[in-house]
Formats: structure tokens, sequence, C-alpha cells
């Protein structure tokens, strides 16, 4: 099975993840598709294949080197984004791409534009593997999945590359925010790991967002409208405010590079009561402090305005930024450059805006830079992945194998 099959046959397993769900897995999707990629891995003769109740599967790819070198791994993660369904996801094969717009549904109007989307020009003449307009791919992280499928089974076509022993392990949620959380390190056995969780090619990531999360809970009072005057407590009026409190530019739609922001994902509510809820980003540790303590003296001025406790917060920290943790090992970063050289790939170090598995995983003794996976659009109807992208992904693992198996 070839890289692009692979990839087509993962898509269409509805693996969106839920928030708030309470188990792990979130959704029953998810652990459908690891058992499907468990049975894939024995038929591949694969070797201490693992799946637990909670949907993390691992299997090592033995060495062939007589050499004692480090053992190394490649994660991907199985569920999609709940920003956009994921379910009868319905890709076609944009064959080498000619440089316009590409039509997704013809019936709704839906169009991959090179106005909107200028990115789509780098990939002239590549095959392009693009949605129906309706859903989202699945290029995050299925693409990151079938590269690692296809790139062992290239080493297991190729024995007279010299290797050392490889972990594989793919885990639930990642989406939101909870992939680490119940990944067994020790279990998993590595000297260290890369996530194939990246966009567009040559990215090579290790320094991340620190990633909390905000729940703003607002209470009102409901009385008759005809009668309301100073009783009435729109809670959704209020929840307005607040919103109105936070600097405005300090968003997702404004900010790049290093800059963080706030982010609301979710407003729910009426006029007894309104909930808010928020991501909060920043690569500086210190910043993240004081965004979490300036959506806390919101809350208070909203209590002192209005009433005691008719606001509340509750904020939960997700991951922290890896860059402490990859910065004494720098050398899993150079072999990383180096094979994305020898797969003629030119390396993109740059921050990630955003978290992976990575970032937790590397605060729980696993550490675990990102690399690119080829996808572009990620989380989206536009989302599309360059079947060249998937293939220079796959050859990347392969010569870190390789250098790795040298060391």
């Amino acid at each position: 099975m070839d890289i692009v099959n692979r990839f087509l046959r993962y898509v269409r397993i509805d693996t969106q993840s839920a928030e708030d769900a309470g188990v792990t897995p979130s959704t029953p999707g998810q652990m459908e598709f690891v058992k499907m990629l468990r049975t894939e891995l024995e038929e591949m003769g694969l070797e201490e294949i693992s799946l637990d109740e909670h949907g993390y599967l691992f299997a090592t790819l033995p060495a062939n080197t007589t050499r004692t070198v480090p053992t190394i791994g490649f994660i991907a993660h199985v569920d999609t984004s709940p920003d956009i369904t994921g379910k009868d996801v319905n890709p076609r094969i944009v064959e080498n791409y000619n440089g316009t717009n590409i039509t997704l549904s013809a019936e709704d109007h839906i169009v991959l534009s090179t106005s909107e989307y200028p990115e789509l020009l780098s990939y002239i003449g590549d095959d392009l593997i693009v949605t129906d307009g309706h859903t989202l791919l699945g290029a995050d992280d299925k693409a990151g999945i079938a590269e690692i499928m296809s790139a062992i089974a290239y080493l297991q076509a190729h024995p007279e590359i010299e290797h050392g022993k490889i972990r594989i392990g793919f885990n639930p949620d990642e989406e939101i925010g909870l992939g680490a959380h119940k990944f067994d390190v020790d279990l998993f056995g590595c000297d260290w790991a890369y996530t194939m969780d990246g966009g567009e090619v040559g990215e090579l990531e290790y320094e991340n967002f620190n990633a909390s999360s905000a729940r703003i809970t607002i209470n009102g009072r409901n009385v008759h409208p005809g009668y309301a005057k100073d009783k009435m407590l729109n809670s959704m009026r209020v929840a307005a405010e607040f919103i109105g409190m936070l600097p405005k530019n300090e968003v997702p739609e404004c900010t790049t590079g290093y800059e963080g922001f706030f982010h609301l994902v979710g407003m729910k509510g009426g006029v007894e009561q309104t909930t808010l809820t928020y991501i909060i980003r920043d690569h500086s540790a210190e910043i993240m402090s004081k965004r979490k303590e300036l959506l806390q003296r919101c809350i208070q001025d909203l209590n002192k305005k209005y009433g005691s406790d008719i606001a509340t917060i509750e904020l939960a920290d997700q991951y922290k930024n890896m860059r402490e943790v990859i910065e004494p090992m720098m050398y899993v970063i150079d072999i990383a450059c180096q094979a994305m050289r020898e797969a003629d790939v030119e390396p993109k170090i740059k921050p990630i805006r955003g978290g992976t598995d990575g970032a937790q995983l590397s605060f729980k003794g696993l550490p675990c830079p990102n690399i690119f996976a080829g996808g572009v659009n990620f989380h989206s109807r536009y989302e599309f992945v360059p079947v060249g992208s998937m293939k220079k992904a796959m050859m990347t693992i392969v010569k870190i194998a390789e250098i790795v198996g040298k060391r």
C-alpha cells in the first residue's frame, strides 16, 4: 500500500475529538481507527505491539544493526479537530496542479482560490489532495500517520539501510490538549522522538506556545422584560463587556510569530447565564502569567461593578514551551536538519504557533521536537496536502533512522 492509498483510507474514518467528553479517547471513532492501525502493524510484522484501553498504540521496528545506537520514536495523533466536522470526508486528488482556483463544491460555490490561499502557487505541478468543501481533510495528523507507516514499510523493504530500534506511537485527543496525558513514556522507551505533526515542507519546530484554557461563567438575573428596569441583569451583555475588556488586537487573526493571544472559542448562554471558553497562548512564560492575571482582574472588576460572584473563572494549564528541554540536546535538531537536506528539503526552523503532543512529552522525559507532515490550511474545509510533501516527510523519517543508525 503506497502513501497516498494509506492516507485516503485513513481520512475516511471519523476521528474528530470532543471537548468535555470526560473519557479517553473522547470519541469512539478514534478507537476504531487505532484498532485498524494495530491490524496493519501486525500484518507488517512489527513487534512489541500494544494498545491500551485509552487508545494509545505502540509498536517496534527492531534494529537491524549490531551497533549500539539510540532508540528513537516517531509519533502522530489519530484525532482530528473539533473545529469542523470530520464525518464523511470525501477526498479527491487534483493531479498536476496548474496554478488555478480549485472548485471544491460547484453546487455550493466553495472554491479554494489562489487569491485567498496564495500558498497554492508553491505546489504547481504537484498532485494535491483536497476536500469536497464540506469537511476538513484530516491531514492533521493522518498525513503524519501515513508517513510513519510508509517509512517503516520502506525500511523493511530496504534492509541495506542500517538502523537502530524504532518505536512508533499513535495517540488520541491531541486536538483537545489531552494527547500526551496518558502517554506512557516509560513503556514507549525511547531516548528521544519526533512528532510528525507540522505543516508545510521543511518545518522543524522545538519552540511552542505555553497553553492554558479559561472558562468564564456569568450569572445574570431574569425578570419580565416589561418590568425589568433596575432589576434585570442580562448575563449575555455582561459577557460582551468582558470580551471588550481584553486587548482587541491580541487575537489569532491579528498576531504572528512570537505574539500570543486570547482566543474566544465558545460562547453559550441566555439572560440567566452565559459561559465563555477561551484558549490563551504565548511563547513567553512570563507574558503568559500576565495574560492569566489580566483575565482574573477582569472578573474581579465585573464583580465589583455588578455584585460579588456574578462572574467566575476556571483556568487550566495545558502544556508548556518545550524549548527549555530541547536546547540542552540540540543534536536531535541537527539530526533532523541533516535528514531533511538528504531528503532534498531545506529545514525551516520556526516557533510553533500552537502546540503538539511533543511539548507535553518533552516535560514527561521524552524530548520530542516536531517535523512537518506537509498539510496546509489545517482545521478547515480548505485543507489540502501535496503528495510530494508527504513523500518528502516519509523520506525524512527514513533518513533520520539511517543517520542515527550510523552514530
